[in-house]
């Protein structure tokens, strides 16, 4: 895959159907490679959908196993946080599997979101919740570190300078190498930044989804600030397997995102019939496309990628 971007300013020669498509999504064009670095070393698994909390029928195989698949693949790096399951599902999968090991992967870690004893999700950026979820995040995982804890989403009873603090002072204790934060905008993102040195941050993008390129992603790009994107695929809708006439099981979260309904949803399924065309073309799968497509954008460093099943992984 290229990482070279395609250039909206240049007249578009190739007028078939297919390349004009192409050409208004800004698809990048897959040839040969422009860096000599794997694929892999920009994809992270997203480890929430093997939580079990908003994915449907996910087993602890399954959740094994895929784990298991990305290792496999050639993945080294892994999202995951304090409240990515009830009881912490997801940090004790990944422990497990990296146990032995630990300098051959990189992981991320989140606080300031944890359930109450409703399974009710709070957010919580004190210092007392801060402090207790990353120690006890390393300690599920059985980890003295991680390479990179970010706050994950401002607390709106807490400033966000004190939440950043924080992260500062677990740093300087050794339990994480980078700091970060997530869900935020660039005001709130220059706020952590003046209090603490900001090493990444999480933000959407997809090819339905593009408002974090306006200001968000420039800016990090100018402040020496990595970009790593979630809902890459859009929770499944741009890897090209949900029909339009699909039935979401009961429990499912996906039904209530506005993408998922109407208008919107049309106008995604339109984008990704386009994809499966092209992607027969160039022997790709919808997926590698629109993970193509975010990896392809100026200073985006990493895509996040979830998946509860080995199979999936394996496709993408």
């Amino acid at each position: 895959e290229s990482n070279s971007q395609a250039n909206p300013n240049k007249q578009l020669e190739d007028k078939s159907p297919h390349a004009v498509f192409a050409y208004q999504l800004s698809i990048p064009h897959f040839s040969e490679p422009s860096e000599q670095v794997m694929p892999q070393a920009h994809i992270a698994l997203g480890l929430w959908p093997i939580a079990g909390i908003t994915t449907v029928g996910v087993s602890a195989v399954d959740a094994a196993e895929t784990v298991t698949a990305a290792i496999d693949s050639g993945i080294t790096t892994f999202d995951t946080a304090f409240s990515y399951g009830y009881e912490g599902e997801s940090d004790r999968i990944l422990g497990r599997h990296i146990k032995g090991r630990r300098e051959c992967f990189t992981v991320i870690g989140k606080v300031g979101q944890r359930w109450n004893s409703r399974q009710e999700r709070v957010i919580d950026g004190s210092t007392k919740s801060l402090v207790a979820d990353a120690e006890q995040s390393l300690r599920r995982m059985s980890l003295e570190y991680f390479d990179l804890l970010m706050l994950h989403s401002p607390d709106p009873k807490t400033s966000l300078e004190h939440s950043a603090e924080v992260i500062g002072e677990l740093q300087q204790r050794g339990l994480c190498k980078q700091a970060g934060v997530c869900n935020v905008d660039i005001e709130q993102l220059k706020r952590f930044q003046s209090v603490l040195s900001c090493d990444a941050i999480q933000c959407p993008l997809n090819l339905l989804q593009r408002e974090s390129l306006a200001e968000l992603v420039p800016h990090c790009k100018q402040s020496d600030v990595k970009v790593h994107t979630f809902w890459t695929l859009m929770k499944g809708l741009l890897a090209g397997k949900i029909a339009r006439n699909h039935q979401f099981a009961n429990g499912d979260s996906r039904p209530r995102y506005p993408i998922f309904q109407g208008a919107a949803r049309e106008r995604a399924h339109q984008i990704v019939d386009g994809m499966n065309r092209l992607g027969q073309e160039a022997n790709l799968t919808t997926a590698q496309m629109a993970i193509g497509w975010v990896l392809s954008q100026p200073g985006i460093s990493m895509a996040l990628v979830g998946g509860h099943t080995p199979g999936q992984i394996r496709e993408t």
